[in-house]
C-alpha cells in the first residue's frame, strides 16, 4: 500500500519472467485503486486486485489486453486445461493474433472441452493457430501445446540405473516423434515398487508412477507376452498392460513394447486427457481423436 513507483524500483531487481514472478498488487492509501503490477494472469495478480478492490470499495485497474478487450487469456486457458506450452514465444504471438483478429483457430489430437467464443476448433491441423498434440513437432507460426495424454509402461531388470531408463524412454519417444512434455505418468509391475533407478527417474522428471500386480496385468487383453517375463514375475507382460491400465478406460496402445538392454518401454494414450467426457460440454468440430485412421492399429481397453 504505497506509490507504484516505490514498488517498481523495489521489485525490479528481483523479477525474472511472468512464468516465475509472484503476483504483486499495489493499492493507494485511500483504497481507490488496486493495480496488478506483475504476473496478472499466471501469478493471479488480476484476481487478487479484484479481491482487494471488493474489500476497499475501490476499482481494480487491470491493464492486460485480454481483460481490457474481453478476450481469452491463452496462458490461463492452457494452465486450466493442463496443457504444456512448447514455445512461450509462439503462444505470445498467438495471443497477439487473438487480440488483433478477435479469434484464433484450434486443432487438437484429443477431445476438446467447450471452447471460449474467441477460440475456434478446426479439423485442418496445418491451418491452426493453436495445435494441441502429443507429437513433438508443431507448425511454423502455430503455438504447440502438449496435453497430458501419454503414459509410459516400463519394465526393467533389477538394478537398472535411472540413466539407462531415461535413455530408453527418450529414444522411444524420439523414434515416434512424441513429446516428453505430453507424458503424464509412468506404470510398472508392483515388484518394481522399490526399484531405485525407476523411482529416481520418475522423481527426476516429476512423474507419478502406478504399480500393478501380476493378476491385474494379466487381465489386459491384446498385448504381447513373454515366457521369460511370466517365469520371473507371474505376468505375461509388464510395459504394455501397465501403460494401458494407468492410462485408464478407453486407452490405446500408441507404441508397442520396445526392448533395450535391461529396459522395456511402451506408450499408451489416454482417451480423454483434458477431462471432457462426462461433462456434456465438448467441441463439435471433428479432431484427430475422432477419426478412425489410426484406431484400428492400436490395442484398446
Amino acid at each position: 500500500i504505497m506509490a507504484a513507483g516505490i514498488v517498481v524500483r523495489t521489485i525490479a531487481p528481483l523479477l525474472a519472467d511472468k512464468h516465475r514472478d509472484p503476483a504483486v498488487v499495489v493499492c493507494d492509501e485511500g483504497g481507490r485503486f488496486a493495480i496488478p503490477l506483475v504476473s496478472g494472469h499466471l501469478g493471479g495478480a488480476n484476481d487478487l486486485a479484484r479481491r482487494v478492490a471488493r474489500i476497499t470499495g475501490g476499482a481494480a485497474a487491470l491493464t492486460t489486453a485480454s481483460d481490457m478487450l474481453g478476450r481469452t487469456a491463452l496462458d490461463l486457458w492452457c494452465r486450466d486445461l493442463g496443457l504444456r506450452v512448447a514455445d512461450r514465444g509462439a503462444l505470445t504471438a498467438a495471443m497477439g493474433r487473438l487480440v488483433d483478429r478477435g479469434g484464433v483457430s484450434v486443432w487438437s489430437c484429443c477431445p476438446l472441452p467447450e471452447l471460449p467464443p474467441d477460440l475456434h476448433p478446426i479439423s485442418e491441423r496445418e491451418h491452426a493457430d493453436l495445435v494441441i498434440d502429443v507429437k513433438a513437432v508443431g507448425l511454423p507460426g502455430a503455438a504447440l501445446l502438449h496435453p497430458p495424454a501419454l503414459v509410459l509402461g516400463i519394465g526393467c531388470n533389477r538394478g537398472t540405473p535411472a540413466g539407462a531408463i531415461e535413455r530408453a524412454v527418450k529414444e522411444t519417444l524420439g523414434r515416434h516423434t512424441l513429446a516428453l512434455a505430453a507424458v503424464s505418468g509412468l506404470a510398472s509391475i508392483d515388484l518394481k515398487r522399490d526399484e531405485p533407478g525407476l523411482l529416481l527417474f520418475a522423481a527426476g522428471q516429476g512423474f507419478p508412477i502406478e504399480f500393478y500386480d501380476s493378476a491385474a496385468l494379466n487381465r489386459v487383453e491384446g498385448v504381447s507376452s513373454s515366457a521369460a517375463v511370466l517365469r520371473a514375475t507371474g505376468a505375461r507382460g509388464v510395459a504394455e498392460p501397465a501403460a494401458l491400465l494407468a492410462a485408464g478406460p478407453g486407452a490405446t496402445l500408441m507404441v508397442a513394447k520396445e526392448k533395450y538392454p535391461d529396459v522395456t518401454v511402451a506408450v499408451a494414450e489416454r482417451a480423454d486427457p483434458l477431462g471432457v467426457r462426462g461433462t456434456g460440454r465438448t467441441s463439435t468440430t471433428t479432431t484427430a481423436a475422432d477419426t478412425p485412421a489410426d484406431s484400428d492399429q492400436r490395442n484398446t481397453i
